[in-house]
């Protein structure tokens, strides 16, 4: 078996061989690259949303929250008085590794 100790051989380049020498070159293209990019503005991503999604959004009513829930449940934490329902937070878990153990439709 023949080793090709060439510094093009895919050992060295694996082992940082031409690389190296190229790194500071690879480094300030890289900057320049993202100097210019940063001189263009950038271009944004047009986003279809499916014919259920539109529709679960409208469904929903808007509010994803009760801020006036969260509001008193921030203050029952801070001064000590919030109680956690152990047993309501249990059949969550369990009706939710249901669904997602259950079969598919």
């Amino acid at each position: 078996m023949k080793v090709d100790s060439s510094p093009d051989s895919y050992i060295g380049s694996v082992a940082g061989g031409p690389q190296k020498a190229t790194a500071p070159a690879a480094a300030e293209a890289s900057a320049a690259a993202s100097a210019a990019s940063a001189a263009k503005p950038q271009t944004g991503v047009t986003v279809t949303l499916s014919s259920s999604t539109t529709e679960a959004r409208s469904v929903s009513g808007g509010d994803v929250f009760n801020a006036d829930k969260v509001a008193s449940m921030k203050a029952a934490i801070a001064n000590g008085s919030f109680q956690v329902n152990a047993e309501a937070i249990a059949d969550k878990m369990l009706a939710n590794a249901a669904e997602m153990l259950g079969p598919r439709t």
